[in-house]
């Protein structure tokens, strides 16, 4: 099974700010809800995580040294890093998220994403198949995971919510992935 967890909240995240790349801490609240996360993900055979604080800070609730994968970081958005969506052109914004193969000068596309989130679901697939393999990522790249799962566009991510230490879950039987949970919280402490 491959449990893929969004990292916990950040300051930003609370200001409804893109971090992309930004290499920032969790916040309080994303403290206490990293804390909460061993109440839902367990028996962990082999974590990675995205070298980035904020999915650093969220793996370490685990109490096991994660193996840092440059694949799992978060979409690169480029000039736009620390800017709110609201803020954003919206016809832009639109055609990013509705056009795999589009991205403003100096950002990443979704289809590049996805494709380095792709390689490493498949480097970790046959492992998955016994074992429970939980990586430690960001809400564009768990989007990805879902979409791999599934068969389908990573331009699925637009129509997604992924909420912050949720759980994402994929069972791989016969080398085929099938989407098992999607978005699971654990209970913790209002947000």
């Amino acid at each position: 099974m491959l449990s893929i967890v969004r990292h916990a909240r950040t300051e930003a995240n609370a200001g409804g700010r893109l971090q992309g790349s930004l290499d920032l801490p969790l916040d309080e609240i994303g403290l206490a809800q990293a804390a909460a996360l061993p109440s839902l993900v367990s028996g962990i055979d082999r974590l990675i995580c995205s070298p980035l604080l904020r999915a650093r800070q969220t793996a370490s609730v685990f109490g096991i040294e994660p193996d840092i994968d440059d694949r799992w970081r978060e979409v690169h958005y480029g000039p736009f890093e620390g800017h709110r969506i609201a803020d954003l052109p919206q016809d832009m914004w639109q055609r990013w998220v509705s056009d795999i193969d589009y991205a403003p000068e100096g950002a990443e596309t979704l289809r590049a994403m996805g494709e380095r989130v792709a390689a490493a679901l498949d480097d970790l697939a046959a492992e998955a198949q016994d074992r429970h393999v939980v990586v430690v990522t960001h809400a564009t790249p768990v989007k990805a995971a879902m979409a791999w799962a599934l068969g389908v566009d990573v331009t699925i991510a637009s129509r997604s919510w992924v909420d912050q230490a949720s759980v994402t879950r994929v069972n791989v039987r016969g080398g085929r992935p099938s989407l098992a949970a999607f978005n699971l919280l654990p209970l913790r402490p209002a947000d």
